[in-house]
């Protein structure tokens, strides 16, 4: 199966799908596939991929560091699934959103539009705060499942009012320091050779090296709930690890297992868009789970090229890191993933 994935791999490196790209795959425990390929850029900065490359982890941010530190908060009774938000956030009750629970927003069925380009007016996170105050429903809530970010914007809100605590000093006290996560956290400083750059922008003339792609976490100071984490391969296998194990890692319990158990099942009966609690599972319709992992598997994208997927009926996982918006906002990725994923699942005993 190596080298079929390698040959698969490579070719969309050669149409330019992506640069470069590290895939790590496990099998009943056993790490199957470690594979590297391509370059972190065409530049003459660009250096062979590896799995200390640090990438921009776009929306992985919401199931590693979100999703994660919720069901903390769920565990201590610090917040219950059916809490409204406007309990913490009073200012968000405004315009019909009085009845919007914490479970609406994990599971993108609140009611909130998918997205807002703040970024066009440089709105700072509490000025993004204000403008999701502000806003009027789109939908009833839990009738459809539309993918927002707004959500999960609220969710950083809730979060640093209930721990008093900024996100991302949250994060790495109880999450990224006892998984020993070093290379995973927001606003890196990294050398720039160890970073896979992303788009090309004019306002900063080049290519995003360790500055966050998404638009509007890049002007709410880098930091959000739904994107701005770096990590690498290296540290994503260790947290997927702990995501199969039941949240346990050497000898700690990161995670209740009841209430990761909870995060990994079908609160969206009612879509095509099957999502647990944060988690994006095998979706009724197309989806980049593709067609041969089972209806236990769970994970998320992001839209840089990121991603991983666990099946635990199978006892696999893949983890995919790339790149891809290094060659612009295209859509190949939306074909590679599922295509990938019928490939691993069809050949897995070769």
């Amino acid at each position: 199966m190596k080298g079929l994935l390698r040959e698969f791999l490579q070719g969309e490196i050669d149409k330019q799908v992506t640069p470069g790209a590290i895939i790590r795959v496990r099998h009943n425990g056993e790490l199957i596939i470690d594979e590297a390929l391509g370059s972190t850029s065409l530049e003459v900065e660009g250096v062979p991929v590896s799995a200390s490359t640090v990438y921009d982890m776009a929306s992985l941010t919401k199931v590693m560091v979100t999703v994660p530190i919720l069901l903390q908060l769920l565990e201590k009774g610090e917040l219950y699934l059916h809490d409204r938000v406007a309990s913490f956030m009073p200012e968000f009750g405004a315009n019909g959103k009085e009845n919007v629970r914490i479970r609406h927003l994990l599971t993108h069925s609140s009611g909130l539009a998918a997205h807002r380009h703040y970024f066009a007016d440089r709105l700072t996170k509490q000025q993004v705060y204000e403008e999701i105050h502000k806003e009027q429903l789109v939908y009833k809530p839990e009738t459809e499942v539309v993918y927002s970010d707004l959500g999960f914007i609220m969710l950083m809100a809730v979060i640093e009012k209930v721990t008093g605590q900024k996100i991302e000093d949250y994060a790495e006290r109880h999450l990224f320091g006892p998984l020993g996560m070093h290379d995973t956290k927001f606003l890196p400083d990294f050398e720039k050779s160890r970073y896979a750059p992303t788009e090309y922008l004019d306002h900063i003339g080049g290519h995003k090296y360790g500055i966050v792609h998404d638009d509007n976490t890049e002007f709410m100071g880098g930091i959000s709930c739904h994107a701005g984490l770096f990590s690498t391969m290296a540290d994503l296998s260790v947290f997927t690890k702990m995501l199969e194990n039941d949240g346990m890692h050497e000898g700690r319990q990161i995670l209740h297992p009841l209430w990761l158990d909870q995060a990994r099942q079908d609160f969206t009966p009612f879509s095509e868009d099957a999502r647990g609690l944060g988690f994006e599972l095998k979706a009724r319709g197309a989806g980049p789970v593709g067609d041969l992992l089972s209806e236990k598997t769970y994970g998320h994208t992001g839209y840089t090229g990121t991603s991983f997927y666990i099946d635990p009926q199978r006892q696999l996982t893949i983890m995919l890191l790339t790149n891809r918006v290094y060659f612009g906002r295209k859509d190949p990725i939306i074909r590679l993933r599922p295509r990938l994923h019928n490939l691993i699942v069809a050949n897995l005993e070769q």
